[in-house]
């Protein structure tokens, strides 16, 4: 079981999505998150996969764009860090990756393959790390994370963004 990050091994922004992770085995609970994300996009219309709730706000197709590029991101974080590299790792620009609206373009099943893909990598990643890998440390957007503080961001920047489906999208 992956032990939740302690103090001094995240700061910043990352602290509101370390805090939506609820207690118990993080993997199960990526899995879980897993069937909720593609129970709610499988069952959408092509019109609601396109919705945006205001002007210049993301479509649902772009919002799952989103948060499987985060995962890419964070997970190659993940692994630099639990492989004991030091080397900076810079942040993202998040609006700079919708340029050029790429997700629109695909179909929601498209969508959901990487989605599922990513996922599916970055559980078999947690499930083959050493324990002591998990504490390590790295700096990432020039702030300290440790390799377990990663996977619960990337689990809590989903459920901040499943949060925002069912307020402003699914109502």
């Amino acid at each position: 079981m992956i032990e939740r990050p302690q103090a001094g091994e995240y700061q910043g922004f990352v602290t509101g999505y370390i805090n939506l992770v609820p207690e118990g085995d993080l993997i199960a609970l990526l899995t879980e998150q897993q069937a909720e994300m593609n129970m709610i996009y499988s069952g959408l219309s092509a019109e609601q996969a396109n919705y945006r709730y205001a002007e210049g706000k993301w479509s649902l197709k772009e919002v799952l764009g989103h948060v499987t590029d985060t995962e890419r991101i964070m997970s190659y974080r993940l692994l630099r860090i639990a492989r004991g590299d030091s080397t900076p790792l810079p942040g993202f620009d998040q609006d700079a990756y919708m340029e050029g609206n790429p997700f629109d373009g695909l179909s929601v099943s498209d969508l959901l393959e990487s989605y599922n893909a990513v996922r599916q990598a970055t559980i078999v990643l947690l499930k083959q790390l050493p324990k002591e890998a998990f504490s390590r440390m790295g700096t990432s957007n020039q702030l300290p994370l440790s390799a377990r503080a990663i996977a619960c961001i990337i689990y809590g920047h989903e459920r901040n963004h499943i949060s925002i489906i069912s307020d402003r999208y699914l109502k």
